[in-house]
C-alpha cells in the first residue's frame, strides 16, 4: 500500500510539544490539583468517551451487565473487562481490552431508574418483593419495557415507590454516591496527569406519545454535584433541566458547573431541538440563551447510528451521509410496527438543525443550535472506548442480552455499529482544560479512529502556512479555531480556511487506514429563505482507488497519511449567514459485521455456507465496507458577529 506524505507533518509534530506560554491560562480552575507536566497552549488532541453505561443503567441491568462505574474507568485505562455471558459460576465467557487506553471517559447511567433497579438488587431493601421487581428478576426483558414507558411517561414512578416516589429517590442515592467515587479514584490529580473522569449521567426524555428520544447527558465540571441527578421524572423537559441545574448546580456558589450533550438526534423524529415548549408555544429568547449556555456541543456519531447528515437516493447528493444511518426516525421504532417511520431530512439530522440555527439568528439574533461536534460510544456493557471494528463484542444498546448462542452469530444487531470517540483540543488533561475546551466546542468527533484534525478560519492566511514549522500558532493568532466565530467581514473578502489531518497510526497489532480525502461543508440560507448545503473536496482525492478484499479485509491502493490545505470559499457572500465544518474520509475498510462474516467464510451464493446466527451477512441492509472518518466543530461566520 503507498501512503503520501504532506510537508506540514513535522510541524504536526512540533505542535504537541511544551512550548511557552502564548498568554495567560485561557480557563478558570475551579478545583485543587497538581500542576500537568505536559501543558501546551497550543492545545493537545485529549481521546475519550462522554457516553458509558455500567449496571446502574435499568436497560444495561436487564441484560446482565454487571460491570461498575470503578471496571468501566478500569477498562478506559486499559485492563481487561469480563462482560457478559457468564457461566453458572459467575465466570465471565468473553472479555475485551482497548489497544490504547483513552485519555478521558464520563460514566454516564440512566438517571431515571436508579433507585428502581437498586431495590429490585436489593432484598434487604423495602420493596425488593413487589410484582414489578420480581417481573424484573424473572423476566428482565419485559421489566426493560416497563420500567422505561413508566419513566419517560411523564405519569411517576412505579407503585413500589411511594405515593410521592421518595422511596426509590432515596435508593438511588448509593448508585449515584458510587459513580461519583469511581470518577473520583480513577481521576489522576498527579502532575502526570495521564487520565481524567467526570461525574456525569444520562437524562432519559422521551417525546409525549411518540416515545421520540430526547436523551442528554449531563457532565459536571468538578467534584461538586447536586444531591441528587436531575432526572426526567422530575424535570420532563429540556427547558426545566437547564432550570433545575441553575438551581441545584450552578446557584449554590460552590464551584458547581455542568454542561448537556443531546444525542442521537437521528433518532428523536425532528423533537430533539424544537423550539417550542411541551404545548407547542414558542419558547422564549432567554430560554434559547439558556440552551446556548448548556449545550454547547452535541453527539454526531454513537452506537445507535450517525446524526450528521440524512441520505436518500434522488433526495440528497452527498452519498457520504448513507454513514450508519438507522432505518427508522425513533427508537421505538425498533420495537413497535406502529412507530417504525422512515427516517427524513427534518428528524434531526445536525446539518438541517445547523440551517435552522442560521435561520433563527436571522429572525430572533440568538442561534440557540450554535452547535460544537462530538462523537462517543453508548456503550451498554461499560466498555468504555472499545471502538474498534474488528473487535467489536456489541455494546447492548437496543437492550438485548447476550448469550452462548449469541456468541456464535453476530453480536449485535446489523445496524448498529461499535460507535465512536470524543476528541477535544486541550492545554493539559486535567477536567478543567477539558471541560473549557467542551464549552468553547474546541472538539471533534471521530467513528472510532484516533485521526488527528485542525481546523481553523481567518480573514487572511497565508496560503503556503501548510508547509510553515509554526502554522498552528499562526492560525490561533489570525483567525479562530474549530467551535469559533468569524468576525464580519465588512469588505466583502473571503475568509480563508485551514484544515489538516493527520491519520491515525494505529498500533503493531492494528495499524491505521489511509487518508482518502478531506472535505469541507458549508451551510447557508439563500436570499429566498431556502436551507442550502454544499460538499467541498478541499484535499486527497475521492477517486483514488483505493478498496477492501472482502473476503481478508485487507485494505488495498493509495492514500494520505496527513493532509494539509488553506480554501476560500469560492461562493462567499459576506452579506449571508453560514457555517462550515470539515470533515475527513479515511480509504475503505470492512466494517465490524463483515470481519465476523469473514472470518466464518460465509458465501452468500450458497446457503449451506451460512452459519446459524449469521443470516445478517447475507441481508440487503447489510453493509460490509465503510469509510471512517472524523467531524470537526463548525465555525460560524455571520454578518453581526459573535450572537
Amino acid at each position: 500500500m503507498q501512503i503520501k506524505f504532506g510537508v506540514f507533518y513535522i510541524s504536526l509534530a512540533l505542535a504537541f510539544l511544551p512550548t511557552l506560554p502564548l498568554e495567560a491560562e485561557p480557563y478558570q480552575k475551579t478545583e485543587s490539583r497538581s500542576p500537568c507536566l505536559h501543558h501546551n497552549p497550543l492545545k493537545i488532541p485529549l481521546f475519550g468517551d462522554t457516553h458509558i453505561h455500567t449496571r446502574y443503567s435499568l436497560d444495561a441491568s436487564t441484560q446482565d451487565t454487571r460491570t461498575t462505574p470503578k471496571q468501566a474507568y478500569d477498562f478506559a485505562k486499559g485492563k481487561t473487562l469480563g462482560v457478559q455471558p457468564w457461566d453458572k459460576e459467575g465466570n465471565t465467557l468473553r472479555s475485551l481490552k482497548l489497544n490504547r487506553p483513552l485519555d478521558f471517559a464520563v460514566v454516564t447511567d440512566h438517571a431515571e431508574l436508579f433507585g428502581e433497579t437498586a431495590i429490585c438488587n436489593s432484598p434487604d431493601m423495602e420493596g425488593y418483593s413487589a410484582w414489578q421487581c420480581k417481573l424484573y428478576r424473572k423476566y428482565p426483558r419485559a421489566a426493560f419495557f416497563m420500567f422505561n414507558f413508566k419513566a419517560g411517561s411523564r405519569s411517576g414512578r412505579l407503585g413500589f415507590c411511594g405515593e410521592d416516589g421518595s422511596l426509590c429517590r432515596d435508593a438511588g442515592s448509593g448508585p449515584w454516591q458510587a459513580m461519583q467515587n469511581a470518577a473520583e479514584d480513577a481521576y489522576d490529580r498527579s502532575e502526570h496527569c495521564e487520565f481524567t473522569s467526570f461525574v456525569g449521567y444520562e437524562w432519559t426524555g422521551l417525546g409525549a406519545g411518540d416515545m421520540a428520544n430526547l436523551h442528554r447527558n449531563v457532565i459536571f465540571r468538578n467534584a461538586s454535584v447536586p444531591d441528587q441527578p436531575l432526572s426526567f421524572v422530575d424535570y420532563p423537559s429540556a427547558e426545566t433541566l437547564w432550570s433545575g441545574l441553575d438551581k441545584e448546580c450552578l446557584e449554590r456558589q460552590d464551584g458547581c458547573d455542568a454542561l448537556i450533550i443531546p444525542h442521537n438526534s437521528n433518532l428523536s423524529a425532528g423533537k430533539m431541538f424544537s423550539v417550542a415548549d411541551l404545548d407547542g408555544n414558542p419558547v422564549e429568547t432567554g430560554t434559547r440563551s439558556k440552551r446556548q449556555q448548556y449545550e454547547p456541543i452535541v453527539e454526531v456519531m454513537q452506537h445507535k447510528g450517525s446524526s450528521e447528515c440524512f441520505f436518500s437516493t434522488g433526495q440528497t447528493e452527498d452519498e457520504l451521509c448513507a454513514f450508519e444511518q438507522l432505518p427508522y426516525s425513533r427508537f421505538a421504532g425498533k420495537f413497535f410496527s406502529l412507530l417504525q417511520k422512515s427516517p427524513k431530512p427534518t428528524d434531526g439530522f445536525l446539518r438541517d438543525v445547523l440551517n435552522n440555527g442560521l435561520i433563527l439568528e436571522q429572525d430572533t439574533g440568538i442561534n440557540p443550535f450554535q452547535f460544537g461536534f462530538i462523537a462517543s460510544t453508548d456503550t451498554h456493557i461499560g466498555a468504555a472506548g472499545g471502538v474498534a471494528e474488528d473487535n467489536y463484542l456489541g455494546h447492548g444498546g437496543a437492550g438485548a442480552p447476550a448469550s452462548e448462542t449469541t456468541m456464535r452469530g453476530l453480536p449485535d444487531d446489523i445496524e448498529y455499529n461499535p460507535g465512536g470517540l470524543a476528541v477535544v483540543w486541550a492545554e493539559e488533561n486535567s477536567r478543567d482544560a477539558i471541560f473549557s475546551a467542551m464549552r468553547r466546542k474546541e472538539t471533534y468527533g471521530t467513528s472510532g479512529p484516533r485521526m488527528v484534525v485542525r481546523f481553523f478560519a481567518a480573514k487572511e492566511l497565508d496560503k503556503d502556512l501548510c508547509s510553515s514549522s509554526n502554522y498552528v500558532a499562526e492560525a490561533y493568532e489570525n483567525g479562530v479555531p474549530m467551535g469559533g466565530v468569524l468576525p464580519p467581514l465588512s469588505d466583502g473578502s473571503a475568509p480563508a480556511f485551514l484544515v489538516s489531518a493527520a491519520m491515525d497510526s494505529g498500533t503493531p497489532a492494528s495499524q491505521g487506514t489511509p487518508l482518502q480525502q478531506i472535505q469541507i461543508i458549508k451551510g447557508w440560507i439563500d436570499q429566498k429563505g431556502n436551507k442550502r448545503q454544499k460538499v467541498h473536496t478541499v484535499a486527497g482525492n475521492p477517486d483514488n482507488g483505493a478498496s477492501v478484499d472482502l473476503k481478508s479485509c485487507r485494505r488495498e491502493g493509495d492514500g494520505y497519511k496527513q493532509l494539509c490545505e488553506v480554501w476560500k470559499d469560492p461562493e462567499f457572500d459576506a452579506s449571508q449567514r453560514a457555517y462550515y465544518y470539515a470533515r475527513v474520509v479515511e480509504n475503505p475498510s470492512c466494517r465490524w459485521s463483515q470481519y465476523i462474516c469473514a472470518a466464518n467464510r460465509v458465501d452468500c451464493s450458497s446457503s449451506a455456507s451460512i452459519p446459524a446466527g449469521l443470516e445478517a451477512c447475507c441481508a440487503d441492509t447489510h453493509r460490509p465496507v465503510i469509510q471512517e472518518r472524523a467531524w470537526t466543530s463548525p465555525i460560524w461566520y455571520s454578518p453581526e458577529g459573535d450572537n
